[in-house]
């Protein structure tokens, strides 16, 4: 496996055996109307009255991919394909994450191809939840892309595995140099795609369509 990628995936993987210790559901309301007031509004005002309620359950859904391991969802696979040897592409997975610098929004589509090894082939949508799981957290993007395709690796054994990460990134277009409608693509290889630039080649082609 690539260092980076190594790297990154060990990262994850100890976040997940050790869990920060989570505030308390009214903890984390108090430091929304923290914030609320800091901003120069009050939070007693009646659109604002739920918000801190609103925030925290929102912020379940945004990041519940720490409550997940990719270990189980790419637990099952099947062998039988008949003799299927050739590579498997999923592109235009939506995603959306947020920035670890800044707390705003990125997203986009992941692009996945991977040629299955001697395990078989994992369902469909597993790799769109793959993709999720990650993308739920606080990131970047780059490691969004080595998380995924270390994880691939790691659990699908595959004989290779290309993965495409195509997104706009909220803090580059609503602050900072607002540059609306940039995107940001990043690319990671492994195995036969990594050793071949011809199958690099191939499956950038078939995500462009062409």
């Amino acid at each position: 496996m690539d260092a980076v990628v190594k790297s990154l995936l060990e990262r994850t993987q100890t976040q997940d055996k050790n869990p920060v210790k989570r505030p308390t559901r009214e903890e984390a309301e108090a430091a929304v109307e923290v914030l609320l007031r800091w901003a120069g509004d009050n939070p007693a005002r009646e659109g604002l009255r739920d918000t801190p309620k609103r925030v925290v359950k929102a912020y379940e859904e945004f990041f519940a991919g720490y409550k997940e391991d990719a270990s189980d969802v790419l637990a099952r696979m099947f062998e039988e394909v008949h003799g299927y040897d050739d590579m498997v592409l999923i592109r235009d997975i939506p995603f959306s994450s947020h920035c670890e610098h800044h707390m705003v929004p990125f997203f986009g589509h992941a692009h996945i191809a991977y040629y299955p090894g001697e395990d078989g082939v994992v369902g469909l949508s597993k790799l769109a939840r793959l993709v999720d799981i990650y993308a739920k957290r606080l990131q970047t993007q780059e490691a969004l892309t080595a998380q995924i395709i270390g994880a691939i690796d790691i659990f699908m054994k595959p004989r290779g595995c290309a993965v495409m990460l195509e997104a706009e990134h909220m803090c580059m277009s609503i602050r900072g140099v607002q540059k609306q409608g940039a995107k940001t693509t990043t690319t990671q290889f492994t195995g036969i795609f990594r050793d071949d630039p011809a199958e690099q080649i191939r499956f950038l082609t078939l995500v462009r369509g062409k």
